[in-house]
């Protein structure tokens, strides 16, 4: 179920050289990338810390494609105003995290009032029923393709039964809204993404693990 939309590539700066990281993403932009994804980890909602809003400013600061920001924290809401601050273009929150749809709903209004366009993810174990009534009201829908919190798992194809059911969902109510699989994404996977009626693919160890991002990011995108 492709859909006709241009597929956009978001390497995952967790898999990146922290030691050189205004290098990394400027390389990942120039080589094609249409977003920079950050993942946010507090160590609690997810067994791992990563960073802050800190190094969200910092990377804003390095490019000029949009920025999606990630959150795998258990208080998004706690934590909108300063990654719309820091720079967050499409910030992203876990339906698990909010209590439900009203807190979906709730978050995803408030990161729209700051001007950032929301997302709301679930990981794999996590139905989608945790948000759909509430598509008309977000921007994107995330699903994980590996569970929140490692970089370099792998791929869980089941979950593109996730990405079919939202695309015709789309389709149906005739919302132009962005689908983002994320995790284990490489050439392979990134078909069956595409197929299923995805249009970004968040790629992080598949992209930075290499030493030509180019070639890469356009594998991906297909």
């Amino acid at each position: 179920m492709k859909t006709g939309t241009e597929v956009r590539v978001a390497p995952s700066i967790l898999s990146a050289d922290f030691r050189y990281l205004e290098r990394e993403v400027k390389a990942a932009q120039d080589a094609g990338a249409d977003l920079i994804h950050c993942d946010v980890m507090d160590g609690c909602f997810v067994p791992n810390i990563s960073f802050g809003p800190m190094a969200v400013a910092a990377v804003k600061r390095c490019v000029a494609v949009p920025l999606d920001v990630h959150l795998m924290v258990v208080d998004p809401a706690g934590y909108v105003d300063a990654f719309c601050d820091a720079g967050a273009d499409i910030l992203s929150f876990h339906a698990e995290a909010v209590g439900g749809l009203d807190g979906v709903r709730a978050v995803a209004a408030r990161i729209r009032a700051r001007g950032v366009r929301a997302g709301v993810a679930v990981n794999p174990d996590k139905p989608i029923s945790l948000f759909t009534e509430a598509l008309p009201e977000i921007d994107m829908a995330v699903v994980m393709s590996v569970y929140a919190g490692f970089g370099g798992q792998k791929f869980i194809p089941d979950v593109l039964e996730k990405v079919r059911a939202l695309r015709q969902m789309s389709i149906e109510k005739g919302m132009d809204i962005d689908i983002e699989v994320d995790g284990g994404v490489n050439e392979e996977t990134a078909k069956a993404c595409i197929e299923a009626g995805a249009n970004v693919l968040v790629a992080g160890s598949y992209v930075f693990g290499n030493s030509d991002y180019r070639d890469r990011i356009q594998k991906v995108r297909g």
